[in-house]
């Protein structure tokens, strides 16, 4: 293909070999998104409309669009990517993503729906008579909503970079957009920060034109694409090269038996690069994810193993408890017409999310065996994007089967980081507008002075997340969505499961707990995350330079690594203990009307306690 130039300013070579079919479905994915958000922007007219979408969505309508938000990159790329890097430990993320729904449903859909709020600083107001604890709580929405950004936008740029790979923008302006080496050498592709700004924009905008009703479509339309694009690659690759059971066995086949496997297979496994985890630790349940810290230290296989358990305790309860705390989740139950229908909802998600996680997996252990070079790949050309590599593989002897198998899979790949990126601008754009600007800036706000402010604080977080994507390029998308779910177990989780069962409850018990938990488990994970980056070889290493000497504290201290890294199994119990002890010094202040508020939480809906408790306030406001 010729150089395209003007004649007086070089631009940049042209696009030389993007694969037409991957663009023209990753392109009409965010044309589709576009078109309904715009077409259901129509529809949001009011406040609720923007922030619980009107309380009608329909028990099937809401478990596809929870399932579409809950499958965000970390699900779609990042688990199988997990598994081909570092094998059987990482099973314990889909595992627990599925199981911690169970807990939802049995402990916290049904009540939270009952008690009628808009977001989770609503209940924390209404349950404790405090606009106080309002403004402490809706911090954790922000805080929560950023840790679990960063995952969807490496997700945004990595999917990006791998379609524009072959892009030639080097030698014009436009060598600006292209990435660069250590040593600041433009470099053929795509850069990654690109991709990151380009869909936190797209997203933003839709965001901002509907609210949570203009997503809902959306998200339900998004979780039936992404199931369409994990299984339907899975399922021909799996009648080309094997199943899940032929493929693993190669973990212990002789050179011989691997050579027959990957015969057809332009890079075959026969030997694994240095990087990759041996066969034995790779299929061990305490492999490289749970050893990491103690093999940093030196120590032996009878020393590891207590730390190892420690660590897959600690990630199971991050997880299972986590998944009850993340406020775009919970948020959506207010969605539903009422607490029965809350219920229906999760068991339905329970579904829909656990047949979808039986497919990454089998994606990681492919990966494994025919595409063996991604272990030397960083960033966003790592094992992250294994999902998107794979099913090139067909190209070799089925041609454009191939092309447009990674299209489908560039599109759920699209479908998952805009559908989770959505819900979690909406939790945190609904918490600016509705409790900080409408409840405490200006309480006499009415409800389109706050739909207003919706779309501007759109805009505001929707760029502040798309800085902080650029920085994460090093780090791995599950790895920082297990530090986002290790944040919400310590904060939210302790909050509501507490405040809907234990009628002894404070605010400053419940106060108390939430903020020390969760200001832990956040800083914890901050620091490990900033010593990872202060590893790298590219800009963030620089940036991150300062952290560097935690790596050498790290390697002397592995138990005080794995507390930080994965710190729920301390920072739950905690919160959870201060919220009892600081609750019984102030015994005195239990609300007085707790027995009521108890009896809406947990009554039949027969009897018509049910409560909305934002219309009942605001028209005791005379809004």
């Amino acid at each position: 293909m010729p150089t395209m130039t003007f004649p007086l300013l070089p631009l940049a070579q042209a696009a030389t070999g993007v694969d037409p079919w991957i663009l023209v479905f990753s392109l009409v994915t965010v044309a589709v998104t576009v078109w309904m958000g715009f077409r259901s922007a129509k529809t949001s007219k009011t406040a609720g409309d923007f922030f619980v979408a009107g309380r009608s969505v329909s028990v099937g309508w809401n478990a596809s669009a929870i399932s579409g938000e809950y499958l965000s990159a970390a699900s779609f790329m990042g688990i199988a990517g997990m598994v081909m890097a570092i094998g059987y430990d990482a099973l314990w993320y889909p595992v627990c993503y599925a199981c911690g729904y169970l807990f939802l449903l049995l402990f916290i859909a049904g009540p939270l729906r009952r008690f009628g709020a808009y977001t989770i600083p609503d209940f924390a107001e209404g349950r404790y008579d405090s606009p106080l604890f309002r403004k402490i709580a809706v911090c954790f929405v922000l805080f929560i909503g950023f840790f679990y950004t960063m995952p969807q936008m490496k997700g945004a740029g990595t999917t990006l970079a791998y379609i524009f790979q072959t892009v030639d923008l080097r030698g014009g302006i436009l060598e600006f957009f292209a990435p660069h080496d250590a040593d600041g050498t433009a470099l053929v592709g795509l850069a990654y920060w690109v991709g990151v700004a380009i869909v936190g924009a797209v997203i933003t905008l839709n965001v901002a034109l509907g609210g949570m009703k203009g997503i809902t479509l959306v998200q339900a339309m998004q979780y039936w694409m992404k199931m369409f694009a994990i299984s339907v690659p899975v399922f021909v690759l799996a009648a080309v090269f094997g199943g899940y059971g032929k493929n693993l066995s190669v973990n212990a086949a002789s050179p011989a038996e691997r050579a027959a496997l990957v015969q057809n297979v332009e890079h075959p496994r026969l030997e694994l690069p240095a990087k990759a985890p041996a066969d034995e630790a790779w299929i061990s349940p305490f492999g490289p994810l749970t050893t990491k810290a103690a093999k940093a230290a030196h120590l032996t296989h009878e020393e590891t193993r207590p730390l190892s358990l420690l660590y897959t305790y600690s990630l199971i309860i991050a997880l299972v408890c986590g998944t009850a705390g993340l406020p775009h989740i919970l948020v959506r139950f207010y969605t539903n017409p009422d607490g029965v229908a809350a219920k229906r909802t999760t068991m339905w998600v329970m579904i829909l999310i656990g047949v979808f996680y039986v497919f990454p997996p089998v994606i990681g252990v492919l990966g494994r065996n025919f595409m063996p070079e991604l272990y030397n790949g960083v960033g966003a050309k790592g094992t992250d994007k294994i999902v998107l590599e794979l099913p090139t593989l067909i190209r070799a002897n089925y041609g454009v089967l191939g092309s447009v198998l990674s299209g489908i899979a560039c599109a759920g790949a699209f479908a998952a980081f805009m559908s989770t990126f959505s819900g979690l601008l909406v939790s945190m754009t609904g918490a600016l507008a509705h409790d900080v600007y409408g409840r405490m800036l200006r309480p006499d706000s009415t409800p389109e002075q706050r739909m207003k402010m919706f779309k501007f604080a759109a805009i505001g977080i929707g760029a502040v997340s798309v800085g902080l994507g650029c920085c994460v390029e090093p780090l791995e998308i599950n790895f920082m969505v297990g530090q986002a779910f290790a944040i919400a177990a310590a904060s939210y989780f302790p909050l509501l499961f507490m405040s809907v069962w234990w009628r002894g409850m404070t605010m400053k018990g419940a106060a108390t707990g939430m903020l020390t938990g969760g200001v832990l488990a956040l800083l914890a994970a901050a620091l490990t995350n900033a010593s990872n980056l202060a590893l790298d070889k590219g800009p963030m290493g620089k940036l991150f330079a300062p952290f560097a000497p935690l790596n050498e504290f790290w390697s002397h201290h592995p138990l005080l690594r794995i507390l930080c890294e994965q710190p729920a199994i301390w920072t739950v119990p905690l919160a959870i203990g201060l919220m009892i002890i600081v609750s019984k010094a102030t015994a005195r202040d239990v609300p007085k009307d707790i027995r009521m508020k108890m009896l809406v939480l947990h009554a039949p809906e027969a009897l018509g306690l049910k409560n909305e408790y934002i219309q009942d306030h605001q028209a005791g406001a005379g809004h």
